[in-house]
């Protein structure tokens, strides 16, 4: 497992993340730990949508405006 101890939302790296909220994203040797400053970063994160091609068909974070360079 990897551990990650700069909290995403806030950008600040705990130096002694013992005691602080986290997350575990994945399993086994690739699951990533998330350490965050407090329970209000965690349940920012945790509130972050999230598209999962091929699992989620609710969440669609599809940009319908042409991109620079598109043709129409």
């Amino acid at each position: 497992m990897r551990t990650e101890t700069t909290d995403p939302i806030t950008g600040k790296t705990l130096k002694n993340p013992e005691g602080h909220p986290f997350v575990i994203e994945g399993e086994g040797e690739s699951a990533l730990k998330i350490y965050f400053e407090n329970e209000e970063s965690k349940q920012a994160y945790l509130e972050i949508e999230t598209e999962h091609p091929g699992e989620d068909f609710q969440t669609n974070l599809d940009n319908p405006q042409p991109m620079g360079g598109d043709k129409r």
